[in-house]
């Protein structure tokens, strides 16, 4: 397969990911997490088919198209864990998070999501989803929609 068709895998699997999420988590109050801004597509997506949730970012430069810009109070820069830590301080619980940190490089991906898990599972309100391109650990690992290749993204749901 090539890259191009890879990636177009991987957006649709994001979109019908998410729609589907988001429409789990009706019904249960809290907060969004997005782990990994990027150029924004995803937390534009996330804002548009949840209007009414705050949306939590974390990333490690701010570097959005224009557009997708998150209010700085919803905004943590910095390394993952210290920001996941700072957020921890708060009220913030959430009742949906979506984590697309990666290297590109799969041995760190995985320590990576391993290393954050618990401190991602400590900001999820009982019963909320977390998807992710990534493993992650401690949290109970759930099928997600139909026409996502399991391998592909992966869906949790916290204790």
């Amino acid at each position: 397969m090539s890259r191009l068709d890879s990636m177009r895998r991987r957006l649709s699997a994001q979109i019908d990911g998410l729609n589907w999420a988001a429409e789990q988590v009706q019904g249960i109050d809290g907060d969004v997490l997005e782990l990994g801004l990027g150029n924004g597509r995803t937390y534009d997506h996330l804002r548009e088919v949840l209007p009414e949730r705050r949306i939590w970012v974390i990333d490690r430069v701010l570097q959005p198209h224009p557009s997708c810009v998150p209010p700085a109070e919803n905004f943590l820069q910095g390394e993952a864990d210290d920001m996941l830590a700072t957020l921890a301080k708060t009220d913030a619980k959430c009742a949906l998070a979506h984590y697309d940190f990666g290297f590109g490089v799969k041995d760190l991906d995985v320590a990576e999501g391993a290393r954050l898990s618990p401190l991602i599972a400590a900001l999820m309100v009982p019963g909320g989803l977390v998807v992710s391109q990534q493993p992650l650990v401690g949290l109970t690992q759930i099928s997600g929609p139909d026409t996502i290749d399991p391998e592909r993204y992966l869906f949790y749901r916290a204790p």
